[in-house]
């Protein structure tokens, strides 16, 4: 087995879908080959990241019991006369922040993990040979269906020809601990990877990024992630993103 028929059922051995046969020769090249082997460890650090506690937010122990503590010292003598419960409101309120506030940073921690999930699959489909296009077309109609089995879900495939982006192809490919569609679109001799999966919560607007020198741009629309990368200038890319929003 090469590399390139390693890289091919790399995912596939590393999610357990490959049958005994394969599963020995994957192995078998992950002895022998350092650069495959330390891509397999890369996925499983990725895994046991987004696994960590420290993704979850924990409310401090005993925040209740101190705040009311506090405002009895505050008020002093008074607060023998003060039904706290007055206060439930407003701590029930403090509390769903402090809940907001976490969940606001642990989205944003594991949208960093993801796009660094994103500009290596990207780098790593334009140096190796083979890996950046599964499906070669540039018909929708031809590389929509042939997705059909190979995922859990149908990704859309939008023709931008008109737009002045000319669709390649499209592959299977690994993210966020999921197989994913990868849709490829090329403008002039630049190439942008547009990775899709369901969405796990509503639509969020566009926000972009910059890594590694490469530009990336993420949004959700209709039940679907999309993660839009390449080194086409900003502008442009933004150009390819509104134009998938509003096909």
């Amino acid at each position: 087995m090469n590399c390139e028929q390693s890289n091919s059922r790399l995912l596939a051995y590393f999610d357990g879908e490959l049958d005994v046969t394969h599963s020995l020769d994957v192995e078998e090249h992950l002895h022998e080959c350092a650069e495959c082997s330390r891509s397999y460890d890369g996925f499983k650090a990725l895994r046991q990241s987004l696994r960590s506690d420290e993704l979850r937010y924990q409310l401090p122990a005993g925040l209740e019991t101190r705040i009311k503590s506090a405002v009895r010292s505050e008020a002093g003598e008074r607060t023998k006369r003060f039904n706290w419960r007055w206060l439930i409101p407003a701590f029930t309120t403090a509390i769903l922040l402090i809940v907001f506030a976490g969940y606001l940073l642990t989205r944003s921690r594991t949208d960093d993990l993801v796009a660094g999930e994103i500009v290596s699959s990207h780098v790593r489909s334009l140096m190796t040979s083979g890996h950046l296009i599964d499906v070669p077309s540039e018909d929708p109609h031809t590389v929509k269906p042939w997705f059909d089995g190979k995922l859990d879900f149908s990704p859309p495939v939008k023709d931008l020809t008109a737009g002045g982006f000319a669709l390649i192809g499209g592959r299977l490919d690994y993210i966020a601990n999921r197989p994913v569609a990868a849709l490829i679109y090329q403008r002039r001799k630049h190439q942008i990877n547009v990775f899709v999966w369901p969405a796990a919560g509503g639509d969020a607007k566009p926000a972009a990024a910059v890594r590694q020198g490469y530009n990336l741009i993420h949004w959700t629309k209709s039940g679907m992630t999309y993660w839009a990368i390449s080194d086409l200038n900003l502008a442009e890319l933004q150009e390819l993103a509104e134009q998938l929003q509003n096909q």
